[in-house]
């Protein structure tokens, strides 16, 4: 009986699963930039000894078309370090825009802090007759208290 690990790369091997082997060596070098540049980049390719690279926004342009050699180098450098990388290789590289976002999970903020001492005391008079604007300002009255 054939093992898990031989089925794997012999499926690997063959023709019509070229694109996995070729997505392994786009995380690696996904994964060897700076994270500014991880958040910029929405997916790369390689094709005619070129590398393209896809914006996940407009604004990343200019800085990307100023490193276009340092992510040549970063790309030519994976393909010397690792074999199954060894056909990367590129000799231009084209930035352009997309319309799909990053590849990098954007980490959602859950709370803000305030970094700041809360000036107000909560010591107000509240002149009014209706019941639920009288909870309301109640309710700011004793969180404003809770900060103190």
């Amino acid at each position: 009986m054939k093992k898990a690990n031989s089925i794997l790369s012999h499926i690997r091997s063959l023709p019509q699963f070229k694109l996995l082997k070729s997505h392994y060596c786009y995380q690696k070098f996904l994964s060897s930039l700076n994270p500014r540049f991880k958040k910029a980049i929405a997916f790369i390719y390689v094709r005619d000894n070129t590398l393209f690279i896809a914006l996940a926004h407009s604004g990343f342009k200019m800085e990307l078309n100023y490193n276009k050699d340092l992510l040549r180098s970063i790309l030519n450098m994976l393909a010397k370090t690792d074999e199954r990388c060894s056909y990367l290789q590129a000799s231009k590289v084209v930035i352009f825009n997309s319309k799909q976002r990053s590849l990098s999970p954007v980490k959602k903020i859950e709370s803000t802090v305030p970094y700041y001492r809360e000036m107000a005391e909560g010591t107000f008079s509240i002149i009014s007759e209706d019941k639920e604007l009288i909870e309301a300002f109640n309710h700011i009255k004793s969180s404003i208290e809770k900060l103190h």
